[in-house]
């Protein structure tokens, strides 16, 4: 791993002119103990003592099924047991209803119009407890704790039940929770959801579950879905063909990022990388031809508009890093504030879209190709296993 490092430190340097290599762990430190300033920050704002991550943009001051699977996640690359722990133990209390066996999380709570702190809506958010899944299945590997692994296959259960369809003509996907995604006429997907490397790993925790198809038919739902290599926010499929759904528009933008980001960190010995960078082309030919990225995107014709906040550079890093796009790479880093203002101004979103772009860039986690996480204080350990 320290070798590693430093061949990373070397890339970067050279891609960066030296500017990153400030921002990048000593190897040393890096390979064991080294400090996450991005992490340590969002800890400060966003996580309160009890384990409740807070959306402070929102009036309801809300936490979320994704923000507290985030949470668990960036704890657990940075090997803080106590942190996870607490975040775990609100998570189960306030939106599995204190039983997560039986309950997956609600997505959203906060404070109601009446002023009480309570669940708004009970709808399930698959993103969030597939990153919640897979942050316990890793935290049993890493840490050692059997209980964790047996959750997550608990949560995997209860997806598999819930969220888990045979789409005619196609194949089983995973719906975006468990109400108003299965229409009449069609069935609501959000592409976001799909993250290669967790759905590999799932493939091993759960041998008999769809995860292994979900993988494979996930990068032929990206290519079918992105005509002109930009993903959609949301895209629907009829019976026949994926088509643009009547009520989300066809628009890529802040969920579709996350495509991006989740298709860059694949491992490059993934068979099905090469496939879904491929038929996600299109922030590489927007940066190459214009030079900036967009804030949304119409993807039937691959027309951007708006200036995209600081997250969607971040969100990008591992992208073009995996494309070997060394320009394009500068040019996007100098936009993710590092430090100071700038930094400490970021929103809950883009501050978890630097956690997972720049921490990946600056060598803190890895996925290997069967999905298991590798973060930098115990890569030996997790390669092993």
């Amino acid at each position: 791993m320290e070798r590693y490092l430093l061949q990373r430190r070397e890339l970067l340097a050279a891609l960066l002119g030296g500017a990153a290599v400030a921002a990048l762990p000593a190897p040393a430190r890096a390979a064991g103990c080294g400090e996450w300033p991005e992490w340590r920050a969002f800890v400060r704002r966003h996580v309160e003592r009890d384990g409740r991550v807070v959306d402070f943009a929102n009036r309801d001051l809300r936490s979320t099924s994704e923000g507290q699977s985030y949470g668990l996640f960036f704890a657990l690359v940075d090997n803080d047991a106590i942190l996870f722990e607490r975040i775990l133990a609100w998570t189960r209390r306030n939106l599995c209803a204190g039983r997560a066996d039986l309950n997956l999380p609600a997505w959203l709570w906060g404070q109601a119009g009446d002023g009480s702190w309570r669940v708004l809506d009970g709808n399930s958010a698959a993103d969030g407890e597939l990153w919640i899944a897979y942050a316990l299945a890793e935290a049993g590997r890493l840490w050692k704790r059997p209980g964790f692994v047996e959750a997550a296959r608990q949560i995997l259960a209860l997806m598999r039940t819930a969220e888990v369809a045979e789409l005619p003509g196609f194949g089983p996907m995973l719906l975006p929770g468990t109400q108003g995604f299965v229409r009449k006429d069609r069935w609501i997907l959000n592409p976001c959801y799909l993250p290669l490397f967790v759905l590999r790993r799932f493939a091993a925790l759960d041998p008999k579950g769809p995860w292994a198809r979900i993988a494979e038919r996930s990068v032929e739902l990206q290519r079918l879905a992105s005509p002109a290599g930009f993903a959609p926010d949301w895209i629907a499929w009829n019976g026949r063909a994926f088509v643009v759904d009547p009520e989300k528009g066809a628009s890529g933008s802040y969920d579709a990022i996350r495509t991006y980001l989740w298709a860059g960190m694949a491992d490059a010995a993934d068979p099905l990388r090469a496939r879904l960078l491929q038929a996600l082309s299109g922030p590489l030919g927007m940066l190459r031809a214009q030079g900036a990225f967009a804030e949304k995107i119409d993807t039937r014709n691959g027309v951007g508009h708006g200036t995209p906040p600081p997250g969607f550079a971040a969100a990008l890093l591992p992208y073009l890093s995996a494309l070997g796009a060394t320009a394009q790479l500068r040019a996007q880093a100098r936009l993710v504030p590092a430090s100071g203002a700038a930094a400490d101004a970021l929103p809950y979103y883009d501050r978890c879209l630097v956690l997972f772009g720049k921490g990946w860039l600056d060598g803190r986690f890895r996925f290997s190709a069967d999905g298991r996480l590798l973060p930098a204080w115990s890569t030996q350990c997790s390669a092993s296993r």
